[in-house]
């Protein structure tokens, strides 16, 4: 147990500002070690952005400036992390002209054109969708499980596109990859049902491959950048079908 609590604190101090956990074990491999924390981790920030969406409406604000919180919320938790993900992501796909060049253009701490507009499109969509969901704090604990453990697929899967940084450094997954999936798909069946949990497990699906064949078609592999641009992916995909298929 001594363990698993371990690689929990060491999951969420990686994917959160909460000052926990020891970040060296996440360059020796420990960081896919606790993937099964992903989805769990996934559901604390989850909860923290229902948290504000709750004190939002409390405080008599309307639906969509209290999903302006949400977002600040859970951006303020985890420091961006995925969002400068994609936005890395965008600019490296979008503006380099061969492999060598996007990784080098994902390295690079300036953020382009791509960069900028891959993160005003995604929060826009992500406030939009939270304003129209039917259950706003139901689905931002299953599409937050459900988007963590999505990176833990895409680790294991697709190989570090770079012999260095934090997709080499990270390890893949092996026996906690099902053991994250099933915590995933319990969060959703629990918040959702199971109509809606097909519905997630769809749309994160499809976002998941998405990400799975241009990161394959564009540099050969995963990088960081890549597992936060998978994770904002996911999440958004979950939470646009939710509000789709009016959950």
């Amino acid at each position: 147990m001594h363990r698993y609590w371990d690689d929990f604190l060491l999951v969420l101090g990686f994917f959160t500002r909460l000052p926990v956990g020891d970040f060296s074990g996440v360059w020796h491999g420990r960081l896919a070690r606790g993937v099964w924390a992903f989805p769990v981790v996934g559901l604390v920030i989850g909860s923290v952005g229902a948290a504000a969406w709750g004190l939002a409406l409390w405080a008599g604000l309307p639906p969509l400036l209290a999903a302006v919180f949400v977002v600040m919320a859970q951006v303020l938790l985890t420091g961006a992390l995925h969002e400068d993900g994609l936005s890395d992501v965008a600019d490296g796909f979008g503006g380099g002209r061969d492999r060598a060049a996007k990784l080098e253009i994902m390295r690079d701490s300036r953020v382009g054109a791509y960069g900028v507009l891959a993160i005003v499109l995604a929060v826009i969509m992500r406030i939009a969708a939270i304003a129209e969901l039917q259950d706003v704090f139901a689905a931002l604990l299953a599409a937050g499980a459900a988007s963590r453990a999505a990176i833990a697929g895409l680790m294991a899967i697709l190989p570090a596109a770079r012999s260095d940084g934090l997709g080499a450094a990270t390890g893949r997954p092996e026996a906690g990859l099902l053991l994250a999936l099933a915590v995933a798909l319990l969060v959703c069946l629990v918040m959702l049902g199971v109509g809606a949990t097909l519905i997630a497990a769809c749309a994160a699906a499809v976002g998941w491959a998405a990400i799975y064949g241009l990161a394959r078609w564009q540099i050969g592999g995963q990088t960081g950048d890549v597992l936060g641009a998978c994770q904002q992916i996911c999440e958004l995909a979950v939470l646009v079908a939710l509000v789709a298929f009016g959950v």
